[in-house]
């Protein structure tokens, strides 16, 4: 049996890696993503304006805990940065603490965002208030549903590299996470400055 075949066996019993094709593919998955979450800042533009006598993001955001939520977020995609160097590196001992550091960080992250829209339910400005709520819910719980997904993608990776060390298929997948990784990092700053940040400007 030869050594690829043994990797195949070894990660599941089929083979669904195949090298240019996959990051090709992710490319691919990511651009239709961009064109997802623009459409959803178009939305929110046109519908930013219509809080139907409610309350206005002025109002309602707090920049602090927002530049706290942004604080995390970039520094996690720092420690993703940290881990694929260490991959490149060789190191697996270095790069699942970095992953694990990064868990943490997208997590708390992932928390902030349930306390905020919890916050905004309680004092009635949920989704069904006005269009430019369900706008911003729509934009920004898309958003934490795709660090959500990251997170799960993170903890089964850490679980891949830990049991299968770092062979090619383990480094396609994770050159893939730091792709979305960062990828959901430049959405967060988009939405940063064009949701929370033009209120206060």
């Amino acid at each position: 049996m030869s050594q690829a075949t043994l990797a195949v066996v070894a990660h599941g019993g089929h083979h669904d890696d195949s090298g240019p094709r996959t990051t090709l593919g992710f490319w691919i998955y990511l651009m239709s993503d961009c064109l997802i979450f623009c459409v959803l800042f178009a939305t929110f533009g046109v519908l930013m304006d219509n809080t139907a006598g409610g309350p206005s993001g002025r109002q309602l955001f707090e920049l602090p805990f927002v530049l706290g939520e942004t604080g995390l977020l970039l520094v996690s995609s720092f420690t993703f940065g940290l881990g694929m160097l260490a991959m490149q590196a060789g190191r697996q001992d270095r790069l699942l603490p970095w992953l694990a550091v990064t868990l943490l960080l997208g997590a708390a992250f992932v928390g902030m965002e349930i306390h905020e829209f919890a916050a905004l339910v309680h004092d009635r400005a949920g989704p069904g208030t006005s269009a430019f709520l369900s706008a911003y819910f729509v934009l920004v719980g898309t958003h934490g549903l795709h660090v959500t997904c990251g997170l799960l993608w993170i903890a089964l990776m850490i679980h891949q590299v830990t049991r299968f060390g770092l062979d090619g298929i383990t480094r396609r997948r994770l050159a893939c996470l730091s792709l979305f990784w960062h990828f959901l990092d430049l959405v967060w700053i988009c939405v940063f400055t064009f949701v929370y940040l033009r209120e206060f400007a």
